[in-house]
């Protein structure tokens, strides 16, 4: 008898330990809990705010060698929200809508690509306005403005009143420019591709120069009227030497266009065409100022002096480089 009680006090079954205050109920509430934690926290992970797509795209672009990582993943997410550059710091906490990611994303793909954020955007900002690119047009590099500013300067006496004229004019970035600060100058550009004329009359348009300006499709002087003379004559040709073409960086050499950029085998093929033409298109003393390529400053001056201009200056751009070489016709007559 004590040995059959003892075999069944033997084989009762252990309790199962709670912890002190939780039954049942409280154990299932718990687990339910437990769940919809880890499911908030796939949730967060999800989520995609200004702050995290940001790191995430300066990080891209920074294993990818681009000059200015932050500064174009921000330009190109604050075009997306419509912010500036502060406010996407203030508001970096806030969570980028589907649409917004997905367009973002789709950006960041094309840059990879090597497409320029300009071309993305549709636009370059230029001597103080919004111009409209694509890929019809050479984007306007920030160099570019010391050829206006070159222009302006040498046209200070006849602030008045003048004509001028932009040869290869691309978006219209140096014509539209000049126009807006000589508002009683008759300003017209010329350039051989109609696709980019198409954009230079778009510039002019919502920038309210259309009054003043005018676009004709030829290559250089042949594009205008016969007898038809100016005070100033500037041009930003093509004058990257065909040798260094397959060496340029891929934003440039798979997007920009050719046509814009190569000058013929050193570069100088337009300068000496400009420098022989332009003078029976100045009046006498009217002003000429070109862009040049680095290193070329000296054989365009030179180009000048040859054919009989006065006065020649060369100009450097905000990196140091002689940028602009301008100078007068004579005052003899032609």
């Amino acid at each position: 008898m004590a040995l059959k009680y003892a075999l069944q006090k033997k084989a009762a079954p252990t309790p199962v330990l709670k912890p002190h205050g939780f039954s049942g109920n409280a154990w299932a509430i718990a687990g339910s809990y437990d769940k919809r934690c880890r499911v908030k926290q796939e949730a967060a992970a999800e989520i995609w705010t200004i702050r995290r797509v940001l790191q995430w795209a300066i990080e891209d672009f920074e294993k990818r060698g681009l000059e200015t990582p932050r500064l174009e993943a921000e330009i190109l997410l604050g075009e997306i929200l419509d912010l500036d550059r502060v406010r996407l710091l203030i508001d970096g906490s806030r969570p980028l809508s589907n649409d917004e990611l997905n367009q973002y994303k789709a950006w960041i793909l094309r840059r990879r690509k090597g497409e320029p954020s300009s071309y993305i955007l549709g636009y370059r900002e230029f001597f103080g306005q919004r111009f409209n690119v694509d890929a019809r047009v050479l984007i306007p590099r920030p160099d570019t403005e010391i050829l206006v500013e070159v222009a302006l300067a040498r046209t200070e006496h006849r602030d008045l009143h003048g004509r001028a004229l932009d040869l290869c004019t691309g978006s219209g970035a140096v014509a539209i420019s000049f126009a807006l600060k000589r508002p009683t100058w008759i300003v017209t550009g010329t350039d051989i591709e109609n696709g980019a004329l198409e954009v230079a009359r778009q510039n002019a348009e919502h920038l309210g120069a259309t009054w003043k300006l005018r676009f004709l499709a030829g290559d250089l002087f042949g594009a205008l009227p016969p007898g038809e003379r100016f005070e100033l004559i500037t041009a930003n040709p093509p004058y990257i030497p065909e040798k260094e073409w397959e060496g340029l960086e891929n934003n440039v050499r798979d997007f920009e266009p050719k046509i814009a950029l190569v000058g013929g085998v050193d570069g100088l093929d337009f300068y000496r065409r400009l420098t022989k033409d332009a003078l029976s298109r100045l009046v006498r003393g009217g002003v000429i100022a070109v862009e040049v390529g680095a290193g070329q400053a000296h054989d365009v001056a030179s180009l000048f002096e040859e054919a009989g201009y006065i006065e020649i200056d060369k100009t450097k751009d905000y990196g140091g480089h002689q940028r602009v070489v301008s100078a007068r016709a004579p005052i003899a007559k032609n």
